[in-house]
């Protein structure tokens, strides 16, 4: 019986931490991070969000962590979110992903993304060799601790053959 009330005692000692360690930002991740550069996404005149790609490193080098910050004008469902997202991914992969991959990263994805509305943000951090980490407006929604799914998603905005030129330009501050 004492045992059980030291191990009660010691799991209610930890409530008011709850707090602070769903409040971590993404800063935490990227402690040195700068912004490298910022853009729009619009699609017929209408703007949907601004982006902005934050590192360390300036220009962006390989293998380095980063943040990617989106601030949304929009509302744009979760399920919206993860199926232009596996669109993306798809094209840019060509046939090398498998249904079961497929499969995984839609759950991930509907994990880390939520319904948006004008005014939130997502950022999605880039772990190098890990995976990556997804924040809603500064707090931590998903990890996924997966390295190829985190190439494959963030390739949607810098890959040289992104959709956005421009935007791809204006990010890794290439004006």
């Amino acid at each position: 019986m004492n045992i059980r009330r030291i191990v009660l005692a010691s799991l209610l000692s930890l409530i008011p931490l709850i707090p602070l360690i769903a409040a971590a930002s993404w800063r935490e991740a990227v402690p040195q991070a700068r912004l490298i550069g910022e853009g729009q996404l619009r699609f017929f005149g209408l703007r949907i969000y601004d982006a902005r790609l934050w590192s360390d490193a300036a220009p962006l080098q390989a293998r380095t962590p980063f943040a990617l910050e989106l601030t949304y004008h929009r509302s744009i469902s979760r399920n919206d979110l993860v199926r232009t997202s596996l669109e993306e991914i798809q094209r840019l992969s060509g046939e090398s992903l498998d249904v079961e991959q497929l499969r995984r990263w839609r759950a991930d994805m509907q994990q880390a993304f939520v319904d948006v509305k004008a005014g939130d943000r997502i950022t999605g951090v880039f772990l190098p060799g890990r995976g990556c980490r997804f924040y809603v407006n500064d707090r931590l929604q998903h990890e996924v601790a997966d390295a190829a799914f985190a190439d494959a998603f963030f390739a949607i905005w810098l890959d040289p053959r992104s959709r956005d030129q421009k935007l791809r330009r204006n990010l890794l501050g290439q004006r």
